[in-house]
């Protein structure tokens, strides 16, 4: 049976947004990031990690560094009680023109083969105007958190685009 899901950004939103974050000490998760994927879960919410990693296709880093990357990330909050579904993410650089870099929806196409996902009744919660408009394209509804890059994008997502401080917020808009 299809449930909804929240895909919710990596860099600015989860953690830390540090540049092309791809070494385990550069990795600093947000404060209330834990407490916000257990609120999720225990609402009934699947959660997935979706990320650009342009500094692969710029060759700042590999797929091998980005997987250890994300498994202690993904370690650290199952550890803390708050497990991701997955994690899915463009490794391409920005003028790539695939199909998978926020805006486009390969990334939430690829989760929807992989899980069964009632899109209309998903998330995205991000820190960016792309994130926004990922949902959009998705058939899911958005949140700008204010973390991150979220102050320079507020004026540039819809009127109708719920904005909050950070993902603890977002989560308590959602009634987690």
């Amino acid at each position: 049976m299809a449930r909804p899901f929240v895909f919710v950004d990596r860099d600015g939103t989860l953690i830390e947004d540090r540049d092309y974050a791809w070494r385990v000490e550069d990795y600093v998760p947000l404060p209330g990031a834990y407490e916000a994927v257990r609120r999720l879960r225990e609402a009934g919410f699947g959660v997935i990690l979706v990320s650009n990693q342009s500094g692969i296709g710029r060759g700042y880093f590999d797929e091998d560094d980005l997987a250890r990357f994300e498994a202690h990330l993904r370690d650290d909050f199952a550890a803390h009680g708050a497990a991701l579904d997955a994690a899915y993410h463009c490794p391409h650089a920005s003028d790539a023109g695939c199909a998978c870099r926020k805006p486009a929806t390969g990334l939430i196409e690829r989760a929807t083969r992989e899980y069964e996902i009632d899109l209309a009744r998903s998330w995205v919660i991000g820190d960016k105007a792309s994130d926004m408009e990922l949902a959009e394209r998705a058939g899911c509804r958005g949140i700008l958190v204010l973390t991150g890059q979220g102050p320079a994008y507020r004026a540039q997502v819809a009127a109708d685009v719920p904005v909050v401080d950070d993902l603890l917020d977002a989560v308590a808009h959602l009634g987690a």
